[in-house]
């Protein structure tokens, strides 16, 4: 039996998962939250505090079960400078500061087209090279302190290896810094003089190295324990479906964010403006995206509450053709921009709540059209626990809705990089509803609201 040990750094949460390499299950999960620390110099990642956590219980692990392996999955739109010493240059910006729209300008100088990186303009620190651009900007001698710039699972990949890299499907995160056509580094990379500080970008299943002989003594690990290049987050729920199924297929990953992601696709013009993008899998390869902050939006509108609906509450939101217009999270998405409205108020919580399940299928669907999306639609993550959100999304695609039917997502994902194979995950077709036809109707009248021309409401 084979046990992978997963540090797994979401928007929201840090997680250790060790994973049985057999099953993909998660035999053993602790978690803390991902906390932004206030600063000075800016809101930055609690990097130290994660690092005590993750040797911790490895260590627990280690003695409670075995680690046969390493890997890492971090959320996209992060990267750690490092000094000569190896050390932190500066602390880890939160990609959610605003600091970076204060030299937007000066920035869009300098971006290279959509048609260069597949990576469309986005607000905040959300485009890791405009986070660079403000940080070598707003801290004179930063640039000459950097001595090397390494994408977020990396840096913890550092941490354990001492060995330095980037991983592509970071890289290809919006980040502008990449290629994805030509699988190297954009012209961003020379105007931010930046040649030669990035470290070199590596496939996220390479052996990154094993772990450091400080590392094997404070946790109680082998010294030749392997350690994998590590992957973007996203890439890692879509990662097993890469290696174990045909194309055409989408698979959308949930969490703080809503990630589709479609392979084999209809050839469509993608549009940056409907924060539509080109991420890179895990094997170099461009795969059309769009996303939303579906989680983040799911805990605003629920505030604290999660109760069930009832069939008089679905039957009552339908016939009052309640809705949430957006976008309730107006800084990404489809519908970016735009200030969040109820259509009327709810009667009650059960209606809210339906009426949010359905909100946030009717924005999946709308990344669905945009990207091209054809072949059945497998939901990862938390949402694919949402009757009335897998509900409303089948009614729309008859291609068919899947959920997996054992553990998958980020951290089986991750876990695969230290595998030599592997099989697509079983999965179940969700079943039409009952009422598909009123979820159709009520489907027809939101995208007429939100947008009658839009590829979305065809």
């Amino acid at each position: 039996m084979t046990h992978i040990a997963v540090i797994d750094i979401g928007k929201t949460n840090a997680k250790l998962a060790l994973v049985d390499g057999e099953t993909l299950a998660e035999i053993a999960v602790v978690t803390r939250p991902n906390q932004t620390l206030p600063g000075p110099p800016w809101p930055h990642f609690d990097l130290e505090g994660h690092w005590q956590f993750f040797l911790a219980h490895l260590a627990e692990f280690h003695t409670r079960h075995g680690i046969d392996a390493i890997s890492v999955t971090t959320h996209g739109a992060a990267a750690v400078l490092l000094d000569a010493d190896g050390g932190l240059a500066a602390p880890m910006l939160d990609y959610e500061h605003s600091g970076p729209d204060d030299l937007r300008d000066a920035y869009e100088a300098v971006r290279p087209d959509f048609t260069e990186t597949g990576s469309p303009g986005l607000p905040l620190g959300l485009n890791l090279g405009a986070q660079l651009h403000w940080l070598f900007a707003n801290q004179p001698g930063l640039l000459d302190r950097t001595a090397n710039i390494v994408t977020y699972p990396q840096y913890w990949g550092w941490r354990l290896t001492g060995e330095l890299a980037s991983d592509m499907t970071s890289l290809g995160c919006h980040s502008d810094l990449w290629n994805p056509w030509q699988g190297g580094f954009s012209s961003l990379v020379g105007r931010l003089e930046l040649v030669g500080k990035i470290a070199p970008a590596r496939r996220s299943n390479d052996v990154l190295g094993h772990i450091r002989p400080e590392i094997a003594a404070r946790t109680g690990l082998p010294p030749a324990t392997p350690v994998a290049v590590g992957i973007h987050d996203s890439n890692a729920s879509l990662y097993p479906y890469i290696l174990g199924r045909e194309a055409p297929f989408t698979v959308v990953s949930t969490g703080t964010w809503v990630v589709a992601m479609a392979v084999g696709g209809e050839p469509v013009t993608l549009d940056p403006a409907r924060d539509v993008l080109v991420n890179v899998n895990a094997l170099g390869q461009p795969v059309p995206s769009a996303r939303f902050m579906g989680g983040r939006e799911y805990e605003i509108i629920r505030a604290g509450n999660e109760p069930r609906p009832s069939d008089t509450d679905r039957e009552a939101a339908l016939q009052s053709g309640l809705m949430i217009l957006p976008a309730v999270e107006p800084g990404s998405g489809p519908f970016a921009g735009r200030d969040m409205r109820w259509t009327a108020q709810p009667a009650n919580e059960g209606q809210r709540m339906a009426a949010l399940s359905w909100y946030l299928a009717l924005m999946t669907h709308s990344c669905l059209a945009l990207i091209g999306s054809r072949g059945p639609v497998t939901v990862e993550g938390p949402f694919a626990r949402n009757p009335d959100f897998l509900a409303m999304l089948v009614t729309l695609h008859p291609d068919g809705i899947e959920t997996a039917q054992s553990a998958t997502g980020t951290s089986a994902g991750a876990a695969l990089l230290c595998m030599t194979h592997a099989e697509a995950p079983a999965t179940i077709r969700t079943p039409p509803p009952a009422n598909a036809a009123l979820l159709e109707e009520y489907a027809e009248k939101w995208l007429s609201l939100v947008n009658p021309n839009s590829p979305a409401s065809r």
